[in-house]
């Protein structure tokens, strides 16, 4: 008999608008210890805003979202989430590891437990040479790499991604996604929002978010056979062209 998956985040019914325009319509996701969910979409489809009701950071207007079982907002459980935004984060005017020794004990982390996570991730991002740095010497894609070390700095049990490899080069990219993969292995529950769709491929499932509403959701195979595509980029265009 196969293991019942374990859910670890979930949303149900889920309806936010802004200014009297709708954002999310009826959306529903949920994401299992031990995989990576994919959400895809146009830029302004609600992908960003899903992340954010999902977290509490935004209020639904109807609908529930939970993690770990619990109702969010719930401040206990962020310490067991890693959220990467779009935009970084980080205090410029701060070494690299200054950075991360402050994030770190923001979550409670502290002494040899702390040096090694910052030692660990910043050789994941290649970050290493440059960790004594001023983060204001940085160029874009080395403090994307930065916030994702930090995003990964207290082992959490839930990762959250948005658009975590912006401005970061291909080989790099392919590192980062290894290291994910290696993460869902371990039994941590990911969910990644991208744009380049040869990493929607890497996605255990992908959702399709158009003009706020999941249209279309499955495997990346099993979106292939239902969309007639050969990638996951014609399955993008084909299901845009569907949705008009």
């Amino acid at each position: 008999m196969e293991n019942k998956q374990v859910i670890v985040a979930e949303m149900k019914h889920a309806y936010k608008s802004f200014d009297h325009q709708a954002v999310l319509q009826d959306v529903a996701l949920e994401v299992a210890a031990g995989t990576i969910l994919g959400l895809i979409g146009p830029s302004g489809a609600g992908k960003t805003t899903a992340i954010k009701c999902l977290l509490g950071m935004e209020k639904l207007d109807q609908g529930t979202t939970e993690i770990f079982g619990k109702l969010m907002p719930d401040r206990k459980i962020l310490q067991r989430i890693g959220y990467m935004g779009q935009s970084d984060a980080l205090y410029e005017n701060l070494s690299a590891r200054e950075n991360l020794t402050f994030f770190g004990k923001l979550m409670g982390m502290k002494g040899a437990v702390l040096d090694a996570a910052i030692e660990k991730n910043m050789a994941l991002v290649k970050l290493t040479a440059d960790i004594d740095r001023l983060v204001r010497t940085f160029s874009g894609g080395m403090k994307r790499r930065l916030s994702l070390a930090i995003t990964l700095l207290s082992d959490p049990d839930l990762i959250i991604l948005d658009e975590p490899t912006v401005g970061i080069d291909p080989l790099l990219r392919v590192e980062i996604w290894n290291q994910l993969r290696a993460l869902a292995k371990a039994g941590k529950a990911l969910i990644v929002t991208t744009h380049v769709m040869d990493e929607a491929e890497k996605c255990d499932e992908i959702a399709l978010i158009i003009d706020g509403r999941i249209f279309a959701r499955g495997t990346p195979s099993d979106l292939k056979k239902q969309f007639h595509a050969k990638t996951i980029e014609e399955v993008f265009l084909k299901a845009e062209v569907s949705a008009k």
